[in-house]
């Protein structure tokens, strides 16, 4: 949202009002809940104070709401002269209309004007709509403030619509059809990214003297409960340990019941079923043609979460080997719980906001911080590897099968493995370098993901030249709605060297940070 004084500067129209309070400008409770699933009211101008924070967002209007309301009111004792307008960016889609004049005055009594916004039938599309308001304090100074409400009217007639939809809206979605990014050339992403790696420098640099109260002073975001301090237990790759492993967590094949099948590779599967007809779970497993090698691979890296305790982490319930059958992994899934990339490929992830991909970031942030508190490096750090539930609450999961049903994610470079080469550090790439610094890389890869709703890292670059673009100097480039400080988080995660990059305890303090400033004004 941008704002712009006519003639004369905003303070000397203040100045002219004595410092008095002139104007408010918001939205209320309800349309706070509606459009933001926050209880909150947004102001855009409080007492004659005009709040940037708001202004510089896009808000949302999903598919199942054709109406907004905004209060205003003059707080000078006497009307304030307006002019009011409404830009649509595809008329032939949508159709806009206010239930005021397009010229009048701001009541001294609290009022609320509507803007319809309603999609015609049969279309999938979003439109930018934007409300710009001119207001008159004193025609003979000729103080003129304009400032315009941004809005993006979402029409898709394939998402299941709720009463209580399980995504909110708020600030600037990622739109699907704009998702295909470029890679940078590299003068100028090396300017983009010396810019705002200095901006996120300071706010690395102030995370260290932080304390841990300071977490509990952002009351939106919330906290996610800490580990048990376990001590780490041996490799699941040691066969005795994984032995061990498996018959601790041994279970009853009878008890397992199968619903309905979720993802299907060449030889691996995921089911969504229940355990003793009560507990929720994903199932994974493989087929009857699959190989000894395969089936050892599943129970290897199935198990490499083993106890971890952490609310942010996906490890596995239960183990079923029985005799001439392939064995089931089973893991906790209540409130609908999926593939975090396969929810982010569906049309209600379209609805994403800024708010919400940081909440979610931050969720795998302290994860990954809790694993590497107690030595585990978890080298696949990607959305493939993550599940949602219906409260968008993700959690950070093994990578068991993710080569046989996410194949477009994993390469071989000729050395007879498949890597997820595109999430990979530079050396990961070039020396196997696994570390605290390569997951800190990868993550920053999953934000992006998030930002783009899953789209292909590198899409248009050949996996053996990968190294080559990482050395010279390429990186993502900056997602389309992605705001700058949030971009900025991603870039310093790309850190050419490991020891420049964030830990994950900084990378937690500059979400929440980041959380902070754009929740502020609600």
């Amino acid at each position: 949202m941008h704002l712009k004084v006519i003639s004369c500067p905003l303070l000397i129209l203040l100045c002219v009002c004595s410092t008095q309070s002139y104007l408010n400008v918001y939205t209320n409770v309800q349309e706070g809940q509606k459009l933001l699933g926050l209880s909150a009211e947004i102001f855009y101008i409080r007492a004659g104070v005009i709040n940037t924070n708001a202004l510089d967002y896009v808000i949302n209007i999903p598919s199942r709401i054709s109406s907004i309301l905004i209060n205003w009111q003059s707080l000078i004792g006497r009307p304030i002269s307006y002019g009011i307008s409404v830009s649509n960016s595809l008329p032939s889609a949508i159709s806009v209309n206010l239930n005021i004049t397009k010229s009048g005055y701001i009541p001294t009594e609290l009022e609320a004007f509507q803007l319809q916004v309603v999609c015609r039938e049969g279309i999938n599309v979003e439109a930018d709509v934007n409300i710009t308001i001119q207001v008159t304090l004193n025609r003979a100074l000729n103080n003129v403030t304009e400032f315009t409400l941004r809005r993006r009217k979402m029409c898709y007639t394939s998402v299941v619509l709720e009463e209580d939809p399980i995504v909110s809206n708020s600030v600037p979605p990622e739109k699907s059809e704009n998702g295909l990014l470029a890679i940078c050339v590299g003068c100028v992403v090396s300017l983009v990214i010396a810019t705002t790696l200095m901006c996120i420098a300071l706010c690395f640099r102030n995370s260290l003297t932080y304390q841990k109260s300071t977490f509990n002073k952002i009351e939106m975001l919330p906290e996610i409960p800490k580990a048990q301090k376990t001590v780490p237990p041996p490799p699941a790759s040691e066969p005795q340990e994984l032995h061990r492993r498996i018959s601790e967590l041994t279970v009853q094949r009878c008890r397992v019941r199968l619903s309905s099948l979720l993802q299907e590779g060449t030889y691996g599967k995921v089911y969504r079923g229940t355990y003793n007809d009560t507990d929720e779970v994903l199932v994974k497993t493989v087929g009857q043609h699959a190989s000894q090698i395969q089936v050892s691979l599943l129970l290897q890296e199935g198990m490499s979460l083993y106890g971890a305790s952490h609310a942010g982490i996906l490890s596995v319930l239960g183990v079923s080997i029985e005799d001439h059958t392939a064995p089931f992994l089973l893991y906790p899934a209540p409130d609908n719980t999926r593939n975090l990339k396969l929810f982010l490929q569906t049309p209600l992830a379209r609805t994403l906001t800024t708010i919400q991909i940081v909440r979610m970031s931050s969720q795998i942030a302290l994860a990954l911080a809790h694993l590497h508190s107690h030595g585990v490096i978890h080298k696949d750090v990607a959305t493939r590897n993550c599940v949602i539930n219906d409260e968008l609450r993700i959690k950070l999961a093994d990578n068991s099968l993710s080569r046989d049903l996410f194949p477009g994610d994993y390469h071989c470079l000729g050395d007879g493995e498949n890597r997820p080469i595109k999430w990979f550090a530079l050396e990961a790439l070039q020396e196997k370098l696994f570390s605290e610094a390569s997951d800190t890389w990868a993550f920053g890869v999953f934000m992006w993901e998030l930002c783009t709703l899953a789209k292909q890292p590198y899409a248009e670059v050949d996996c053996f030249e990968m190294e080559h673009y990482l050395r010279d100097g390429y990186r993502l480039s900056q997602p389309v709605n992605c705001p700058d400080e949030l971009f900025a988080i991603m870039a310093y995660c790309w850190a050419l060297l490991p020891h420049e990059r964030p830990t994950f305890d900084q990378l937690d303090i500059c979400l929440q940070d980041f959380y902070s400033q754009i929740t502020k004004y609600v």
